[in-house]
């Protein structure tokens, strides 16, 4: 779950209820010439001990040293009260998720390579400021050792409202709690030409992410045992508020558009309203309702919709630019791939419609198998004929294709290496995970020294 800003960039404007039209016309605000195209990464981390216990938010040597350490080193922190939630420095943003994970959003930047570099160097400077505080950080998509009671909550005011919603409201959300404390994901962002190329990179996207999400699998561990999963956390998404989250069906239909995501966001419940600082609970108003209705004397606003979009957590998420978010955190190499997988999928048109052309015959009940049965079978699962791992081996190389007709493409391909063995192995980063559980014995101390990323 990708921490957002608290303060969403509408928020100063006068408050006016937009229309509709306006709601679908802010999608269109993304619309960029090719050569204003940019690729974004963020990347969680889990903080542990040296024996793999959670490292809590408070005390001398917690997560808030960890920021005033950075914060010492030119970042500027945004604080709710006495409690640093994010820091910046240049395009750069470090944020921290309900269970303590930190978070990298990079720099929008040309190519996946510039990203990589940024995130490489970013876990450079981490594992400095952690070093004198008994902290490691790990490359991997669930906390692997320690209780969910072990792990205290981040003291932030959005995540609270969050926490108290989901028992509540979400619809099967019977995970939720552990969505927030234990996953890690890593992400990649891209932008769109107009709503013709947003549809057909979404679409592409939505077809092919379960096997992006089985070839990224990084999390069979947890409470210090293998737990029957190639990803538990894409396994815990699938019992975490099914109305927000997973695949969503009518981006498949003919003549799907901006209208169509606008109209799903509508009816999504709302977590909350944001006013002077405050989260409001919205005890699961839908936005649609906000719209026609306000909210305990507050109107709807643009800033609310942009804040509102952010709380919505399908496996493609459409902001003013396309998230894609269905793979596990693993080790670095792994990490660094993601973005030159989905830039030579998405950014070349004849990639993408190459990457659709392998999904396009599936069913929507065939889509959901397959995110169904990726958790615990990895690339072994199949989208109806097809085993994953095939598809996963021909999608590296629609990616390597597409990536030698963009610009910087070729330094972009260097970081497919990983992927490609991975995939021709039928391989996923929990199977060597579970290799090291195995030699280790499963000592926390000695997988912790093995899982630390490394830069």
């Amino acid at each position: 779950m990708a921490d957002e800003s608290d303060a969403p960039k509408g928020a100063s404007r006068p408050a006016r209820t937009p229309t509709v039209d306006e709601l679908v016309g802010y999608f269109h605000g993304g619309d960029k010439p090719r050569s204003a195209f940019r690729v974004g990464v963020e990347q969680e981390k889990i903080a542990v001990r040296a024996d793999g216990m959670p490292v809590p938010y408070e005390g001398p040597d917690g997560i808030a040293a960890l920021l005033a350490a950075l914060e010492a080193r030119g970042f500027s922190a945004q604080r709710e009260g006495r409690h640093t939630i994010a820091l910046a420095r240049g395009g750069d943003r470090i944020t921290v998720e309900p269970g303590g994970q930190v978070e990298l959003s990079g720099a929008a930047l040309p190519t996946a390579a510039e990203c990589a570099a940024i995130l490489r160097a970013h876990v450079v400077e981490v594992r400095e400021a952690g070093a004198s505080l008994d902290m490691r950080f790990l490359g991997i998509g669930a906390r692997p050792f320690g209780t969910i009671d072990d792990v205290p909550w981040l003291p932030k005011r959005r995540y609270a409202v969050m926490r108290a919603y989901f028992p509540e409201q979400g619809k099967q959300s019977r995970l939720a709690h552990y969505m927030m404390k234990q996953t890690a994901t890593v992400q990649a962002n891209f932008d769109y030409l107009d709503e013709a190329e947003a549809v057909a990179k979404m679409r592409t996207a939505f077809g092919v992410t379960s096997i992006v999400t089985a070839l990224f699998a990084a999390s069979p561990v947890s409470e210090g045992r293998p737990n029957g999963y190639k990803s538990v956390r894409a396994a815990i998404w699938l019992e975490t508020d099914e109305e927000r989250a997973g695949l969503l069906p009518f981006v498949f239909a003919p003549g799907f558009c901006f209208g169509d995501y606008a109209a799903w966001a509508l009816d999504v419940p709302m977590f909350f309203v944001l006013r002077g600082g405050v989260y409001r609970p919205t005890r699961g108003l839908t936005f649609r309702r906000f719209l026609g209705e306000g909210f305990e004397g507050e109107t709807a606003t643009m800033a609310d919709w942009e804040l509102h979009l952010s709380t919505l957590f399908p496996e493609v998420r459409l902001k003013r630019y396309i998230e894609l978010r269905g793979a596990d955190a693993g080790p670095l190499d792994v990490a660094m791939g993601l973005a030159a997988l989905w830039r030579g999928l998405l950014d070349d048109a004849t990639a993408c419609a190459a990457a659709w052309g392998l999904v396009t015959g599936a069913s929507m009940s065939e889509r959901e198998a397959l995110r169904r049965a990726v958790p615990r079978e990895g690339l072994a699962a199949r989208l109806g004929r097809h085993v994953a791992r095939d598809l996963a081996v021909e999608l590296v190389a629609v990616a390597r294709a597409g990536l030698a007709r963009l610009p910087g493409g070729g330094e972009d391909a260097r970081l497919l290496a990983p992927l490609e063995a991975y995939a021709s192995a039928g391989r996923c980063p929990a199977d060597e995970l579970l290799d090291d559980f195995a030699r280790a014995g499963g000592d926390p101390a000695r997988l912790v020294a093995k899982w630390e990323l490394v830069p």
